[in-house]
């Protein structure tokens, strides 16, 4: 069922918006050559509690999970996708980190994610994550159009990727969020224009694109991640956004 946001629902996700792009910028800054998963891990337990927040993801349990997820953020390298759990690991040059994280502020969620090369990295990488964010832009910009559906959404970012020669991954979709970290509808990567749900006053969305440099396929692993198929590099970015009477209002803006 989906469960639109009044306006002081999305005055709420503004703060909690608010708070999750702050420490997420500051954890991008901290990754770098050298800096250990675990040591990202804990700074950001440090800025939850120091902005009076709590984690989305910290012992958050999906249906098809056999256990609760068991840190506050995902850090998820290479062909890692999404869900990596931090570890005893240091950055090294050439890796390419997702930091996914989610906040949960006065009973509101937003989630965001970014995508962060550590050191120098090829240049086929580099357009990778440049296109991914890209193509998240352009879902955004898809959502703003007049009477526009969710399969306008999914189409701009699709197709941007495909004219890049890149690989939207299978099975994995963005969400509606507010009161849950997963709530309806699913947010296809693909998609018609003019088909799919209309965008209403009140929806509130996490897009995001995650991207191969190979195939489309992917693998899960017990740990709950999931990773590309072939081994090859991916990317990932996320926004909340909501759908307002003034328009699309991104309620993560980095």
């Amino acid at each position: 069922m989906i469960r639109l946001k009044t306006e002081k629902d999305i005055e709420l996700l503004r703060d909690s918006g608010k708070i999750l792009v702050q420490i997420l910028l500051a954890l991008k800054e901290r990754s770098k050559k050298g800096t250990n998963l675990l040591a990202l891990e804990e700074t950001a337990r440090a800025m939850l509690r120091e902005a009076g927040a709590v984690s989305a993801f910290l012992n958050y349990k999906p249906e098809e999970s056999s256990k609760p997820y068991p840190a506050v953020l995902c850090t998820s390298l290479n062909e890692q996708i999404v869900h990596g759990i931090p570890y005893d690991y240091e950055l090294k040059e050439g890796d390419v980190l997702k930091l996914d994280f989610g906040v949960v502020y006065r009973d509101r969620i937003t989630d965001a994610a970014i995508t962060v090369p550590i050191g120098n990295v090829p240049k086929g990488t580099e357009k990778l994550i440049h296109a991914t964010r890209e193509s998240l832009d352009k879902g955004i910009a898809a959502a703003t159009i007049k009477d526009a559906r969710l399969g306008d959404i999914g189409w701009a970012i699709a197709h941007h990727i495909e004219n890049q020669g890149l690989s939207i991954v299978d099975g994995l979709t963005g969400h509606g969020v507010g009161f849950k970290l997963h709530e309806d509808p699913s947010v296809f990567n693909y998609g018609t224009k003019g088909e799919g749900m209309l965008l209403k006053e009140g929806l509130v969305l996490a897009i995001e694109p995650m991207v191969s440099m190979g195939s489309s396929r992917t693998v899960s692993r017990k740990d709950g991640s999931y990773e590309t198929k072939d081994g090859s590099v991916s990317a990932h970015f996320e926004k909340t956004i909501a759908i307002t009477n003034n328009g699309v209002e991104i309620l993560t803006a980095f």
